[in-house]
């Protein structure tokens, strides 16, 4: 009997009316269309965007070089290297760039770092021009932080509940 109803159904062609018919009845709902550059969407405060790292109150860098951000990151976009500082030897990076293009954006350099230097920021709105410019260096990261710095500890302070 069952084998029968299956058949008829297929016979019938039920699934494909079915899925008309939800077809037509959204075809006379009202549409909803964003105007993106004039309207934006509300992002969450978690998303995770353009990587950005950070300073202290004090101008110095957060990086310490321990290379935790680099052995955990999945796509292999992170290459660091670091040297003693001459002033009071303290281990620092002297290279640390990150190749968006590899970049999953999964987030796990951000919670890898011990003291919150590097974060992923939530500016969506950037593009590459040139090749070679999707490779982003310690100075345009650093220049990132500098200038969103008001955003990223407002952001970080609203996650901060769920951290």
């Amino acid at each position: 009997m069952n084998v029968i109803t299956r058949y008829l159904k297929s016979l019938m062609l039920a699934e494909l009316v079915a899925g008309m018919g939800v077809t037509i009845r959204y075809m006379f709902k009202p549409k909803y269309t964003m105007r993106y550059p004039m309207e934006h969407i509300p992002k969450s405060n978690r998303f995770r965007g353009l990587h950005a790292l950070r300073r202290y109150e004090n101008g110095e860098e957060r990086c310490i070089a321990c290379k935790l951000c680099e052995a955990v990151c999945p796509a292999l976009a992170i290459t660091i290297d670091s040297a003693p500082r001459e002033s009071d030897g303290q281990r620092r990076t002297t290279r640390y760039e990150i190749d968006l293009f590899k970049c999953i954006y999964c987030g796990f350099c951000e919670e890898s770092c011990p003291v919150d230097s590097i974060v992923e920021t939530s500016i969506h709105e950037y593009h590459f021009e040139n090749r070679g410019e999707n490779v982003v260096d310690k100075q345009k990261l650093l220049a990132i932080g500098d200038r969103f710095e008001q955003q990223i500890a407002a952001d970080r302070a609203q996650d901060a509940p769920y951290r």
